[in-house]
This record gives structure tokens, sequence and C-alpha cells, in this order.
């Protein structure tokens, strides 16, 4: 069986010939359409055309309804692509009005054609995904056992198994997002959780503190919240997961490089991601002002940068754990150093458990 190659879908041809050769020969104008036609002069228009007859001169409409000659082009214009008005038979350039239910109905079938050619589309992706499967299975590829965790590598892998869970997602989805957040990656499960927004979905999202100094970040974040989206920060968050439904994660991350996943089904894994999730929830930071950067959490980003110094982490680990560049964190232990007064780190370490900074 043939893959399926072909996404067009048929044209459907309009039985009142060219809109705008009418048009120029009723209204003896050249003028272009200004634009989206006021539904006050559409309505005046079409109720000239089926209340006095057909409309030969837009002159003779404009004087009685009130509009002058290029409203009447434009409305006429907007009609006849609605189907509303349509070339009297026998005489092109006599307009008259259309019953609004058959306009209607020319309109809808198209779309019902559409609608048609698209399920035998997916029909025939379902059918060809059936016969490779088996080939699949046979090469150690099957479905994992249930509770089992399924490994997944690849970006394509990775965004389908998102894909498929958020499908299926039908109450909330929770997101912990680690790491670097200006990835395609992170901007690929954003765009998800704007689609399940959209079918009535809640969804939560932690982010590290950093998204709130990167602009692109903060954007596509105002975006996600402005849909529904409820988003907190916190200084750091070990790994990326999403929970969709208290029943399925998927835990994010790379393996050599390229974007891998792990797909978990156990019942006590996915309780306890959800244990974690409400516990960094209720201590995270509402992201209330997206123009605020890092103000709202300078102080719990101070306690956390001198605690992993305490630890004596090097600046390239503590910026990974951050989520931040090397230099936006060595600018950020500078000013720590400097509102300590410390020209040390151990100084720094000693003045910070002086001041109850280091947990």
């Amino acid at each position: 069986m043939a893959l399926v190659t072909d996404t067009t879908v048929p044209e459907a041809r309009s039985p009142f010939g060219d809109y705008p050769a009418i048009v120029k020969v009723v209204g003896e104008t050249d003028r272009t359409s200004s634009g989206p036609v006021p539904q006050e002069h559409l309505a005046r228009v079409y109720r000239f055309a089926a209340t006095h007859g057909p409309i030969c001169a837009f002159s003779t409409v404009a004087d009685d309804v009130g509009l002058d000659v290029d409203e009447v082009a434009d409305a006429v214009e907007q009609l006849m692509s609605s189907r509303l008005l349509r070339a009297d038979d026998g005489r092109e350039a006599v307009l008259v009005a259309v019953d609004p239910d058959i306009a209607a109905a020319l309109h809808v079938s198209p779309i019902e054609l559409e609608i048609a050619h698209r399920r035998e589309q997916i029909a025939q992706i379902q059918d060809w995904r059936e016969s490779f499967r088996s080939d699949y299975a046979r090469g150690g590829h099957g479905p994992a056992a249930p509770g089992a965790v399924e490994q997944l590598a690849g970006g394509m892998e990775v965004r389908g198994s998102v894909k498929i869970a958020g499908d299926a997602c039908v109450d909330e989805v929770l997101v912990l997002q680690s790491g670097k957040q200006d990835t395609e990656e992170f901007e690929d499960l954003l765009h998800v959780c704007g689609q399940l927004l959209a079918r009535g979905v809640r969804v939560r999202i932690i982010c590290q503190h950093r998204s709130r100094a990167d602009l692109t970040t903060r954007m596509n974040i105002k975006t996600v919240s402005a849909a529904g989206a409820v988003v907190r920060t916190v200084s750091h968050l070990p790994r990326a997961a999403v929970v969709f439904d208290r029943s399925v994660a998927v835990l994010l991350g790379s393996t050599e490089g390229q974007p891998a996943a792990s797909r978990v089904c156990n019942a006590e894994v996915v309780q306890f991601l959800l244990d974690v999730f409400n516990h960094l929830w209720d201590s995270a930071t509402p992201v209330e002002c997206f123009e605020s950067g890092y103000a709202e959490v300078a102080d719990d980003l101070r306690r956390t940068i001198a605690s992993l110094m305490a630890k004596g982490f090097t600046d390239e680990v503590l910026a990974r754990k951050l989520g931040m560049s090397v230099r936006t964190c060595r600018r950020h232990i500078a000013a720590l150093m400097q509102d300590l007064g410390a020209v040390s780190r151990f100084q720094a370490g000693v003045e910070a458990g002086r001041r109850n900074l280091v947990g």
C-alpha cells in the first residue's frame, strides 16, 4: 500500500463566475476594495436587492441606501463572495439576491468535502501505520509493558511522544522546565500547552528564575500565560518533566547531544513526580509581572547562589544548575559578593552564613 503523499484538497468551483469582473461591469469603476466591509453596509445593499429587485447600477443603490458608490461596490463584491448576490441568468451585468439558505449551503459544501477528504487521509495513514508496526516491533521496539519505562531518543520521537500524551490529556498538565529555556524544545512544549489550554485543559508550569531574564522566553511564557496557564519560578530544577492527567509522565533530557525522553506510566513513579511538583509549587514565586526580570526573586536567587557557593561548586556547575550562562552567573556572584562586602569566596561564605543566607 502506498504512503499518502497528496495532501491537496479539491478546489470548489464557484457557480457564479468572476466576481471582480461583474462588479466592474455593474459599477463602472476600477476601484480596489479597501478591506472588510461594515456589516451594516452589507445589510443595506442586500436588503435593497432583496426588496427592490435586481441591482443594475451602483449609483441607484447608493442613492437609496445612503452610501457612496465605492462603499456599494465594496459591499457588492463581498456579498457576491459570500454567495448572497449572483449575476442574473442571461443578464450578466445585473445582480440579484440569493436565498441565504442556499448561500450557506454553497459555503458548507466545500467544507464538508474537505472534511471527508481529510478523514480519508487519516484512514489511509492509520492503515499504513498498522502495516509497518509489526516490522518495528520485530526490531525490539514494541510497546513497553504496563508500568515500565519507555526510552526515546531523537527530537522527532520526543516531540511525538509529548504530542500523543497531550492529545489524550483531558484534565491537567504539569510542567517542570529545567536548564536553558530559550531552546526550540521549550518553545515546542509551550506550543503544546497552548493547544491544551484551547481545549480547556489546565496547565501549570514551573521554570527556573533564569526564564525571567531572557526576553524571548519571557514573551513565550507571557503568551501561554495569557491563554490561561499559571507560571511560577524557582532557583533550581534538577530535571525537566511533564505529567499528563496525573497518570503519564515524560521525563525530558538529552543523550549524546540529542533530545531524549523517558515515558513513564508507573503509578508510584508518577505519584512521586506529583509530590515533587506540588512541593516545588508551594515554594515557587508566581510570575506576576513579565517586565520585572529578577526583581521578584532577587532574595531567593541570592540565597540559592550563596548556598551553592558554600558547597564548593565551580562557576560552571553553578551556572548549569541555575540554567543560565557562566557569564550571567558570574555577574550574579559578583553582585552578591559586593552586597556582602566580601573580597573572596571564603569571606562571602562566612558573611552569608552570618546573615543566614546559607541553609
